[in-house]
């Protein structure tokens, strides 16, 4: 059955959470839950032809509505940091929920990683989910009611397409993405993993982790992953960037044409042979290296999710681009529709077991 459909448990309030699992023609199957639209698994095969998970995420729903580091959720109204949790938008200044400090991150405590979102399967050729909601106005403290619908479709090319769109009835700022964060050898830190990112320069930010304002080439900086280099390789440096991020925690701007479907990401895990390619329309991708994991959290499988055991690349615009006018918009206005996509392609790469 290319989907099927299970209960995932109960909220606080009695509310029923679904968990969706799609399967393509080649077995690789995907986990998506109605609470927070978050990816719980992913299921894609090694060199060797064997499936493996390569999400973070837990076997229940309880630790997802406990504090956690949004592993798989679709985050919004906005991806990432906005200083100081306000924004002025024409002429006047929302204050927003703060819940990162005195900034506000993805959202707020009650974004959309925390919402029950409507589900309607379509059971094509390819499987998707349509996940759809709509967020009162001054939710979170952002004007207008916004109508958002994303669906997750599961391709035979091993990909996790997914397409964001939202609209507004009154002017209000957006940045939707999902906060996925993966491990493409089931298990194990990150730090062997191979990363190239196509781009040439960065947004650097200061040690609260809000963009400075500047754009700065990556050149000579072990910010450049122009060419694929082990995560881990220059992770540790002494450089201003990394420790202000504790490691990677930035946005890279992508070197592609604006709102063009463009590479973002290639990611080549050696001891699996498993690849991740991510495609995106949006400007930036942030790549955060999971720093701030800790070992607290136990997930699938009994796995401590111990310091760079996952890593996240948040196709997105730009970190507090409502207070930062030299970066691409993110006003969404009535009239208009908010629309995004971003495909996370898996594969292989070397040699292959006849099966």
């Amino acid at each position: 059955m290319p989907i099927t459909r299970h209960n995932f448990g109960t909220t606080s309030d009695g509310t029923t959470i679904e968990r969706y699992t799609l399967t393509n023609a080649h077995g690789v199957e995907a986990d998506i839950m109605t609470f927070g639209g978050i990816i719980i698994a992913l299921r894609v095969p090694d060199r060797n032809g064997q499936l493996g998970d390569v999400a973070l995420g837990f076997d229940t729903l309880a630790p997802y509505l406990d504090k956690n580091p949004f592993f798989g959720a679709l985050v919004g109204r906005y991806g990432n940091r906005i200083a100081n949790g306000r924004f002025e938008l024409d002429g006047k200044t929302y204050k927003l929920a703060q819940n990162d400090g005195k900034n506000q991150l993805h959202g707020g405590p009650g974004g959309f990683h925390q919402k029950v979102w409507a589900a309607q399967p379509h059971d094509a050729a390819e499987p998707s989910l349509e996940l759809s909601i709509i967020s009162p106005d001054g939710e979170e403290g952002y004007p207008g009611n916004l109508s958002v619908t994303v669906v997750y479709t599961l391709t035979d090319r091993n990909e996790l397409r997914i397409d964001y769109t939202a609209t507004t009835d009154q002017d209000t700022v957006i940045n939707l993405t999902n906060h996925s964060y993966f491990n493409l050898a089931g298990g194990g830190d990150i730090l062997e993993h191979e990363m190239q990112l196509f781009a040439s320069r960065f947004i650097p930010i200061n040690d609260n982790l809000i963009p400075t304002g500047e754009i700065r080439s990556v050149e000579g900086t072990p910010m450049d992953f122009r060419t694929p280099t082990p995560i881990g390789a220059r992770i540790n440096e002494d450089n201003e960037q990394l420790r202000n991020g504790q490691g990677y925690d930035h946005c890279w701007v992508l070197d592609k044409q604006p709102g063009a479907l463009g590479h973002a990401a290639h990611v080549y895990d050696p001891a699996s042979g498993r690849t991740l390619d991510v495609f995106t329309t949006e400007p930036g991708v942030q790549f955060y290296s999971g720093n701030m994991l800790n070992g607290s959290l136990t997930g699938k499988n009994g796995e401590v999710y111990a310091r760079r055991t996952g890593f996240c690349l948040e196709t997105e615009h730009f970190p507090d681009s409502p207070n930062q006018p030299q970066f691409p918009s993110t006003v969404l206005r009535p009239g208009e529709t908010y629309q995004q996509t971003t495909i996370f392609r898996f594969g292989v790469q070397g040699k292959q077991h006849a099966s």
